[in-house]
């Protein structure tokens, strides 16, 4: 059982941010120190991913473990009270992220996911790094 209140619980969830997040803010300080110019949050693509680089057609998607449901990661872990809400919830955000990514694949853009963990682990840098000598 939860042991917030309704009100507690709401007020928690409404502090989530979607945009700005640490994660988010690391990838975007390794990416300006290697000399990359990007843009943020841009609506005109599908999806509207968390950076863009225009110059090499990349987009990339800073997900957190949890929200969309990271496989094998030790932070994807299911809420044990109201269930059903969650499986709903979490299969509706991954079948999302999967039509975003094929959508901006058929508009000719290159498509990375980084994940919270990859950053909390420090070995984001490497991947990103290989992702994007490939581009270069």
């Amino acid at each position: 059982m939860d042991h917030l209140t309704k009100k507690h619980r709401s007020w928690n969830m409404s502090r989530i941010r979607n945009k700005n997040t640490k994660p988010e803010k690391a990838v975007r300080s390794f990416l300006h120190r290697s000399g990359f110019r990007f843009r943020l949050h841009s609506r005109n693509l599908p999806g509207t991913p968390d950076i863009i680089l225009p110059k090499y057609r990349t987009v990339i998607f800073v997900h957190g473990c949890f929200w969309h449901r990271h496989r094998g990661c030790k932070d994807a872990t299911m809420p044990k009270s109201n269930t059903e809400f969650w499986e709903k919830k979490f299969s509706g955000t991954v079948i999302r992220d999967s039509q975003k990514k094929d959508s901006l694949i058929e508009l000719g853009w290159s498509v990375i996911v980084i994940w919270e963990c990859e950053i909390k682990k420090e070995i984001f840098g490497k991947k990103l790094e290989n992702n994007l000598k490939r581009l270069i």
